[in-house]
């Protein structure tokens, strides 16, 4: 039977206790998909992928791994790491743009909400920088691409 790892025996949130754990290498991929209206997409690819706000792909960048390294602050009970890793990357095909964040450490906890994390808020900033030219974009396909590390592993590259 599965149970909820954040939650105590008398059913309260909890952070899980990790100080018994060993620490090994852990990384995860995490990737997210925001969709521009035709328009904004073609308009974008015409202006090198930027906007009056500045280069869309590299602010997103930026912001993806500064979130990424945060996420014990806005998430409650994810631990705080210190990330060796973490890496954002930003295509576009058509009128999607595909972005994947990978973040890995040495630790004894996981780093999927760290590569969700940064995923996500790349997707939004990406969204920030565009919406003056629309507000038709949708982010969408938030997920975990793969996990390895730890008790076990998730997904292929």
């Amino acid at each position: 039977m599965n149970t909820l790892t954040h939650v105590d025996s008398e059913g309260q949130p909890t952070m899980v206790d990790v100080g018994h754990k060993q620490a090994s290498p852990r990384t995860a991929i995490a990737e997210a998909c925001v969709r521009l209206p035709e328009a904004v997409a073609q308009s974008l690819a015409q202006a090198g992928y930027a906007t009056k706000k500045g280069p869309v792909f590299a602010t997103a960048i930026i912001a993806g791994t500064m979130a990424a390294k945060r996420t014990h602050d806005l998430i409650p009970f994810c631990h705080p790491l210190g990330l060796e890793k973490c890496r954002v990357d930003i295509e576009a095909h058509g009128n999607t743009v595909v972005i994947r964040c990978e973040v890995g450490v040495h630790h004894k906890t996981g780093v999927e909400m760290e590569a969700l994390t940064g995923a996500t808020i790349a997707a939004l900033t990406v969204y920030d920088m565009c919406k003056a030219l629309s507000h038709d974009i949708v982010i969408e396909n938030t997920r975990l691409i793969e996990k390895r590390g730890g008790k076990s592993d998730y997904g292929n590259r």
